[in-house]
């Protein structure tokens, strides 16, 4: 009787430890997170509008706040001045020059050429009455000046007309494209710039934090709003070795918190391919010293929306085999 009493006893104690040990190995641990989005501000404006408060459900591209745009819009609209300059000069040089223009150099050239022949008629005079000595040679050298000065201008106002006749060179067209390339990204990024002050959700979320407040200036690159990105949180839990061959993204899943006994539908979204050493609250004493593998695990009900970050968790695998 005592050693049928004993048998009983070893199978009872046998059966628990394998239950116990089917439980370490078919459980992993973690913790409920969101993906945490920061939303930076790129200058130091002060705030003007805030559209959202802590707690708000937002879509993508619905704007959470706004920064002061005027100095931006002064800069925009100079932007766009020359960009309009530019683009009529290359307009102006692509349609060659106009009849008015050619025909006023014409005219330009007809009266130096007037001039020129009037100081030619004038150094003979005066070279012909200086070889009778009746003036004297300086009066002779400032005939020469005004005859080369007279020269120098008939040569300026052909050159000109030629140049107009000829029409826009390769090099002035090409300088004009140049020029309003570089006024068109100058805009472009003016652009952009102004409409980074409107500080918009990058996708659906709840916001989280709005550290600063309705006239405040952050600096560059301070974070203006905290979102906690997705419709549902996800569990980050830490696979054992033993376990990953059997976890895959898209295996289901339930979560278990702390204080509720509801289980959560769960699917794998993410195992790491590279192990991590196991933090302490992941295994038991005994198996600390394994390596672990980071998993991510999305809640697909609708009831996991409101759940907070930060809750321990425990994640069960239905179907899972004991390794």
């Amino acid at each position: 009787m005592k050693a049928q009493y004993r048998r009983c006893t070893l199978a009872l104690v046998l059966l628990l430890a394998a239950c116990n040990q089917n439980a370490n190995h078919m459980q992993v641990m973690g913790t409920l997170e969101w993906d945490r989005i920061e939303l930076i501000a790129e200058t130091a404006e002060p705030i003007v509008e805030i559209r959202v408060r802590e707690g708000d459900q937002v879509q993508a591209g619905q704007v959470v706040l706004r920064q002061e745009t005027s100095r931006y819009q002064a800069q925009l609209d100079e932007a766009e001045a020359a960009r309009a300059q530019a683009a009529a000069r290359l307009a102006e040089l692509k349609r060659g020059p106009r009849s008015e223009r050619i025909a006023e150099a014409r005219a330009k050239l007809a009266g130096t050429e007037s001039v020129l022949d009037a100081r030619n008629k004038d150094l003979e005079r005066i070279r012909a009455l200086v070889a009778k000595k009746l003036i004297s040679t300086q009066d002779l050298d400032r005939a020469h000046a005004d005859r080369d000065s007279a020269l120098a201008t008939r040569d300026a106002a052909r050159a000109e007309l030629e140049e107009l006749v000829a029409g826009t060179t390769a090099e002035e067209l090409k300088q004009a494209q140049d020029a309003l390339a570089r006024a068109e990204a100058s805009l472009r990024a003016t652009k952009v710039t102004l409409e980074r002050l409107t500080i918009v959700a990058p996708r659906a979320g709840r916001i989280d934090a709005l550290p600063y407040k309705l006239g405040e200036r952050p600096s560059p690159g301070a974070v203006v709003a905290v979102m906690l990105g997705g419709e549902a949180p996800y569990a980050r839990v830490y696979v054992p070795e033993t376990l990953r061959v059997q976890i895959s993204p898209g295996r289901l899943a339930e979560v278990h918190l702390d204080g509720t006994k509801q289980a959560f539908a769960a699917r794998v979204r993410m195992v790491s391919q590279e192990p991590t050493f196991t933090p302490y609250f992941a295994l038991t004493e005994r198996d600390r010293s394994r390596l672990s593998y980071v998993a991510e695990i999305t809640l697909t009900g609708p009831e996991a929306s409101g759940l907070p970050a930060g809750v321990p968790v425990r994640v069960t695998f239905p179907g899972l085999t004991t390794p």
